[in-house]
């Protein structure tokens, strides 16, 4: 950390400061090296590069100085020992997977994830040899009952995609150790802000940089998180000769990103929260969930492993697909879109969007109703986002 190598600092000091390399020129903000390549003293030093004996920089595809200093500092952040940037947040995904498996390998994961997470588990990995059980996230007989000798990894999100529901860490990683396997956490909607999953016994974390760690609509990126082991049994190598590099371009902007998140994430969580109440009793909604609510499915898992609610906000619309449309096309100020964790206020209709591709039927096995729409709280003022979304109700 650039500030101090011996003291350590909190939370939000860690988000603005660490992992800074510096250039000869002292520049305050941080460098952005646009470089594919890199020049050796001698043919000496690049073979010394090469073997892994000389810690310099030799191609961007396995490493680049601007790329290091936004691992570094999630990674610090995170409490985390190393972390991997990659092009996006399903590169991460796809890393932190299949860098731990292969043929007759099997995997755990939980039904309600987000549509591309669940692809890759369900129908991708098997094209590999790689099986794949689904189950009822909250349901901890489940994931024991799933458990094969084969198994080697679990994965899960929480709070879940779109439905948010939350998921016992703890639990979940004890049952996947007692196996002999391991723990991915999607950390995506709690942000690393308000949950820690290595600190409650994941054995990587993999985020959608795209999300609130840019948070402002910009570039797309991924980053996956774990022990120096992990990272460099499981994904190093695999990341340096396959390419899903995150560029030098997207790693500035998110360190850039990473020095607001604690200011912005905290402002959305608050007026997430001041919408959830004021959507609690209104007659055009048949359910509200938010993580930060007493009458919240799990309510005592999310005191338990979370530190805030959510910026996210889902709710059922009385009338079906009918009246999910109504209201959204009657919206001013909250805009359609899939996408979530942004400055703007935007809402998504998962069943035809993000989860279109699942039958029917396993949409309503985890919650995703034709009326269900799944709102993202921007930097908005919280009145301004409330008196839309009311009055937009107001029209179904």
């Amino acid at each position: 950390m650039s500030a101090s190598a011996k003291k350590t600092y909190r939370p939000e000091t860690r988000l603005v400061q660490s992992g800074t390399l510096r250039s000869p020129f002292g520049e305050t903000s941080e460098a952005l090296f646009l470089t594919q390549g890199y020049v050796y003293d001698s043919a000496a030093q690049a073979e010394a590069r090469f073997k892994g004996e000389d810690p310099g920089y030799q191609y961007s595809r396995f490493a680049n100085p601007t790329v290091d200093m936004f691992e570094r500092r999630i990674a610090a952040f995170e409490g985390a020992e190393a972390a991997r940037a990659t092009a996006t947040g399903m590169a991460a995904v796809t890393l932190s997977l299949v860098g731990q498996l292969k043929a007759g390998d099997h995997v755990v994961a939980c039904k309600a994830m987000f549509g591309s997470c669940r692809y890759v588990v369900e129908d991708y990995l098997p094209r590999f040899g790689v099986a794949s059980t689904l189950v009822d996230g909250c349901n901890l007989d489940a994931w024991r009952a799933a458990i094969r000798p084969n198994t080697k990894t679990c994965f899960l999100e929480t709070p879940t995609n779109p439905v948010l529901e939350v998921i016992d860490i703890a639990a979940v990683a004890k049952i996947a150790h007692d196996a002999g396997a391991t723990l991915v956490v999607d950390n995506v909607f709690a942000t690393p802000m308000f949950q820690s999953p290595l600190a409650l016994g994941a054995d990587c974390v993999v985020y959608s940089a795209t999300k609130h760690i840019d948070g402002q609509g910009r570039c797309l990126g991924g980053v996956v998180l774990g022990s120096q082991k992990f990272i460099m049994d499981k994904i190093h190598v695999l990341l340096r000769q396959t390419g899903p590099s995150m560029s030098p371009f997207n790693a500035w902007v998110l360190l850039k990103g990473l020095e607001t998140l604690a200011v912005r994430v905290r402002r959305q969580t608050d007026s997430a929260a001041t919408l959830a109440v004021a959507l609690a009793e209104h007659p055009k909604i048949s359910r509200l969930i938010y993580p930060g609510r007493p009458d919240h499915p799990q309510a005592a898992v999310a005191q338990k492993q979370m530190r805030g609610g959510s910026t996210l906000v889902g709710f059922e619309v009385k009338g079906g697909k009918r009246g999910a449309f109504r209201f959204l096309d009657a919206l001013k100020l909250v805009r359609i879109s899939n996408n979530l964790g942004d400055a703007k206020s935007l809402v998504t209709h998962p069943a035809t969007t993000t989860h279109q591709r699942l039958t029917p039927a396993q949409r309503a096995e985890i919650g995703i109703s034709d009326g269900f729409v799944r709102v993202s709280v921007g930097l908005e003022h919280p009145d301004d986002i409330v008196e839309d979304v009311v009055a937009a109700l107001d029209a179904v």
